[in-house]
C-alpha cells in the first residue's frame, strides 16, 4: 500500500460560482436608499453630486462645498450616484491628493453623524440612509 495523499483538484466551475456569489452578497447586504442631504445654505442640483464627491465642483454661490462620506452608506452611494466602486474612488482621491493637494471628504461612521455636520456646517453635503426630517434632503437614490 501506499502512503501518498490523493488531492483533488478544485473544480474551476465550482470556484468560479463560490467567487460569483460572494461578489454578489456585499452589494445584497447593503442595497438600500440614500437621501443626499445639504446645509441649508447650499444650493446645488442633483447632477452636481458626483462633482462635488470627485473634487470638480469645490464651491456653489460663494460658498465652499463641503463633501462628507458615510461609511454606513457608502457602497451604495458610490454605487448609485458616483459610479464608482470603494477601491477606483479611494484610487482617484489619492492620485488628486498627489496631483492637486486636496484632501478627500472626510469620513462618518454614521447617519446622525453626518446629519449633525452636516446641519451645524455651512457648504456641507451628505448622504444618509433614512430621510431626517429636519434636514434639506436634495435627491433620493
Amino acid at each position: 500500500m501506499s502512503n501518498t495523499t490523493h488531492h483533488c483538484a478544485p473544480r474551476p466551475l465550482a470556484w468560479a460560482m463560490v467567487s460569483l456569489l460572494l461578489g454578489f452578497l456585499p452589494g445584497l447586504a447593503q442595497a438600500g436608499d440614500v437621501y443626499v442631504i445639504v446645509n441649508d445654505k447650499v444650493h446645488i442640483t442633483a447632477d452636481d453630486l458626483k462633482d462635488v464627491f470627485t473634487g470638480t465642483k469645490t464651491s456653489a454661490d460663494g460658498i465652499k462645498l463641503v463633501p462628507i462620506d458615510n461609511s454606513a452608506a457608502q457602497a451604495d452611494f458610490l454605487a448609485k450616484v458616483v459610479k464608482l466602486d470603494a477601491a477606483k474612488y479611494a484610487n482617484l482621491w489619492a492620485k488628486k491628493g498627489f496631483r492637486e493637494g486636496i484632501s478627500p471628504p472626510s469620513v462618518r461612521g454614521s447617519d446622525a453623524e453626518v446629519i449633525a455636520n452636516v446641519k451645524s456646517q455651512p457648504g456641507a453635503v451628505g448622504y444618509v440612509s433614512k430621510a431626517p426630517p429636519d434636514v434639506k434632503v436634495l435627491q433620493k437614490f
